[in-house]
């Protein structure tokens, strides 16, 4: 096994072979590097070369002049990561790191089927943000908003704030969250407010490599079972329901409408597959596109797309007015998206969902589901309980 091919610029690493991509997860400290393993490599970045501003100008401008910059500076092949807001118009948390270290993805490494470190025994406090029967009560305000024919989805969250009687330890549990799904998204960002957002995201919102772009959307899930017969039951069941299969189109035909202007070519399949998480079954379309012109970025094509009625609605304005109304907090980065784009324009972006924001003893963590006009608010209430499993799990709490 080698690397994956890159050109590294001074002061970048890469590392091969058995071991790589989990020293860089062993590596990873805490409230200063940034990480991002994804199905394809892993990159541990460290330090802040240069913060992209926040101003007016377009963000994909904004990057693009802090990456020449860099290259003008004397770095061949600067990046930039981090994340961007559910709001596109709120401060991106991007930056050009000083050094980036580069590996194959986790599960290329035999060594992530080590077992992670168990939790340290944390005597939690939950409390849910709204109450549940809250939560339902909003689904059901949205169905009623559906039929009088205001929108067609909207995807409603809730988080939980968890407080410990100890630290958790970040690092341990970014260890947690990559060894119980190493196929998936692993990430952990600081944020301009001291803490750490921090998630296991199972779904790609775009990736560009030359002329060749991928998107993933996930939409329409069930939790998993314990139990062979009934997990199987239950995947199959997700392939056949009405009611998940209007909710995934509405997601892939938005994707589709927004990447063909920038297609000679794109690629959308008749109908999902499925991708399983440790935690729940999602229907998954896969698009491959070819780019009509070599200077559409990754980030010009993440932001075209975000944010995708996969964790807004549809259609985009009236279901983003309805979570600002329905909502009772502040979304921040969650649903929004994170990755890294290089000088000639590669990248990918993840959708920013199975998260949390870590901050010492403090967690809060989100978790959201996509309401259409069949929804039971009983059932999407359920179905974030099954989502905050993955991050549950990683701490040693219950919900």
């Amino acid at each position: 096994m080698t690397t994956v091919p890159e050109t590294l610029a001074a002061g970048e690493s890469a590392v091969g072979a058995v071991g790589a991509a989990t020293a860089l997860l062993d590596d990873y400290r805490p409230g200063s590097d940034r990480l991002l393993a994804s199905p394809t490599r892993t990159l541990l970045a460290r330090g802040v070369r240069a913060h992209v501003p926040h101003d007016t100008r377009p963000l994909k401008e904004r990057v693009r002049i802090a990456l020449s910059t860099a290259r003008a500076a004397g770095r061949p092949d600067p990046m930039v990561i981090g994340a961007i807001p559910f709001d596109p118009a709120a401060r991106a948390e991007l930056v050009v790191p000083t050094v980036v270290r580069r590996a194959p993805a986790l599960a290329a490494d035999p060594l992530i089927t080590l077992p992670a470190p168990e939790p340290e025994p944390v005597a939690w406090t939950v409390r849910p943000v709204p109450a549940p029967e809250r939560y339902a009560a909003a689904v059901a305000a949205a169905v009623e908003r559906m039929e009088a024919g205001e929108f067609t989805k909207v995807v409603l969250a809730r988080a939980l704030d968890l407080t410990g009687d100890r630290d958790p330890g970040t690092a341990s549990m970014l260890q947690r969250l990559a060894r119980r799904d190493p196929h998936g998204y692993t990430f952990a960002m600081p944020t301009a407010t001291g803490a750490t957002l921090l998630g296991a995201s199972p779904e790609l919102l775009v990736s560009r490599r030359g002329a060749t772009l991928v998107a993933n959307p996930l939409a329409g899930s069930v939790p998993r079972s314990e139990d062979l017969a009934e997990d199987v039951r239950r995947a199959a069941s997700l392939l056949e329901s009405p009611k998940d299969l209007h909710e995934h189109s509405v997601v892939v035909d938005a994707m589709r409408a927004a990447l063909a202007p920038f297609c000679a070519e794109l690629q959308v399949p008749a109908r999902p597959t499925l991708v399983r998480t440790a935690a729940m079954w999602h229907l998954s379309t896969t698009l491959h596109g070819t780019l009509a012109t070599s200077g559409t970025t990754s980030l010009e094509l993440a932001s075209a797309l975000h944010p995708t009625p996969a964790v807004c609605g549809a259609p985009t304005a009236p279901a983003r007015r309805a979570i600002g109304q329905l909502e009772p907090f502040e979304r921040g980065l969650y649903t929004g998206i994170v990755g890294w784009e290089d000088a000639e324009g590669d990248g990918e972006w993840v959708v920013t969902i199975r998260c949390a924001e870590v901050s010492g003893r403090t967690l809060r963590l989100f978790a959201g589901a996509g309401v259409v006009a069949a929804s039971d608010p009983a059932a999407e209430t359920a179905e974030t309980g099954a989502k905050f499993r993955t991050f549950l799990d990683a701490v040693g709490a219950e919900l």
